[in-house]
Formats: C-alpha cells, sequence, structure tokens
C-alpha cells in the first residue's frame, strides 16, 4: 500500500524555519515527481516545491523562490523542504504528493497529474 507520510510541521515565529519530511512507501512503480504542496483555509491549494526524482532538478514557485529548498534523500526514500525566512502567509497545510505519469518538467504544479497524496502536516506561522 502506497503511503506518503509528512513531518515536521508545527508553530514558529516569522522569520524562523521549519523541515518539513515525506517518507514515501509502498510504491510499486516508478515516481517521477514529487511536490510540495500547501492549503490554507478558504484557499485553493497551490505548488510551492517539486523535484525531480530522476534528476534532482528542483521547481518552486515565485512566492517561496530563494526562502524554500527541496530535496531528496533517495537511499531513505524521503524528500525534504526546508523553509526559511517564514511569513504569516506561509500559514498552511502542507501536502507531499507524488506522480509516477508526467515529469515533473511537465507541469510540476499541476495538482491533477499527482495521483497520491499524504495527509498534510500544519505549519502556522506567528508574527
Amino acid at each position: 500500500q502506497v503511503q506518503l507520510v509528512e513531518s515536521g510541521g508545527g508553530p514558529v515565529q516569522a522569520g524562523g524555519s521549519l523541515r518539513l519530511s515525506c517518507a514515501a512507501s509502498g510504491f510499486t512503480s516508478n515516481r517521477n515527481c514529487m511536490g510540495w504542496f500547501r492549503q490554507a483555509p478558504g484557499k485553493e491549494r497551490e505548488g510551492v516545491a517539486a523535484i525531480s526524482t530522476r534528476t534532482g532538478t528542483p521547481y518552486y514557485h515565485d512566492s517561496v523562490q530563494g526562502r524554500f529548498t527541496i530535496s531528496q534523500d533517495r537511499l531513505k526514500d524521503t524528500v525534504y523542504l526546508q523553509m526559511n525566512s517564514l511569513q504569516p502567509e506561509d500559514t498552511a497545510l502542507y501536502y507531499c504528493a507524488a506522480r509516477t505519469g508526467d515529469r515533473c518538467l511537465e507541469g510540476p504544479f499541476e495538482k491533477a497529474k499527482y495521483n497520491y497524496w499524504g495527509q498534510g502536516t500544519q505549519v502556522t506561522v506567528s508574527s
């Protein structure tokens, strides 16, 4: 059974940092792309970062470019999201997602292209 388990969320003050982890298990087919999405109350779920599992190429939404870093540890089958200089507008439920179809290059933040999702981890940034 495929599982994506996020961890590392929590409360943090503005300007602080958090590192989210996403542990993957149970995949029987290759994952081409792993992504981090977030959803704030009353807003659409949006992609913030993605990484090609094959090449390690990262992709970032403009709103987090220069502040967030996505990385992967293939041996641990884990993807990370290092978040620095956090702001109150970064407050959201953060989801890890995986897709076995299209490569990351082909729309890294298109939600419909991801076929596996985690349960999410809450990040709350206070001012």
